[in-house]
């Protein structure tokens, strides 16, 4: 059994790490927000979207949170009128990612906040560790 300082360590990292692959995809669909096929019909960028799951850690006693899976959103992409787009068809019509910057730019504030908790944490169990040791020392 670990001490609680060390399990708030190691909880705070493993949500440090899920956020980060969170935003690492967030960011991923935004810079393919306007990315369409090369030819006529072809299907463009598809949005992904991230799952969590918790793991329990026997050895720490707690869940830890991991990435479960990176999956793709399969909802419709939309169709927008631009005849001059190599991946327009006969029409003029172009499927353009399925991707709603509002959702994206959500999604990584949340993301962020998360993180930036979660760094709290470490920087409290940091600053309690060195309190420790100085109050050992003292």
């Amino acid at each position: 059994m670990t001490d609680s300082i060390t399990s708030a360590l190691k909880i705070a990292a493993s949500g440090l790490e899920a956020q980060s692959e969170r935003m690492r995809i967030v960011s991923e669909n935004v810079a393919n927000a306007r990315s369409t096929g090369e030819t006529p019909g072809s299907d463009p960028y598809r949005r992904k979207t991230v799952a969590f799951t918790s793991e329990m850690d026997r050895l720490l006693g707690a869940d830890l949170v991991r990435i479960k899976s990176v999956g793709t959103d399969r909802s419709d992409f939309r169709m927008e009128h631009d005849p001059g787009n190599p991946a327009a068809d006969k029409d003029g019509y172009v499927k353009m990612p399925n991707v709603n910057m509002l959702v994206e730019m959500t999604d990584m504030r949340e993301a962020n906040r998360s993180y930036e908790a979660n760094l709290q944490v470490i920087k409290q169990a940091r600053e309690l560790i060195n309190l420790t040791i100085d109050l050992m020392r003292g």
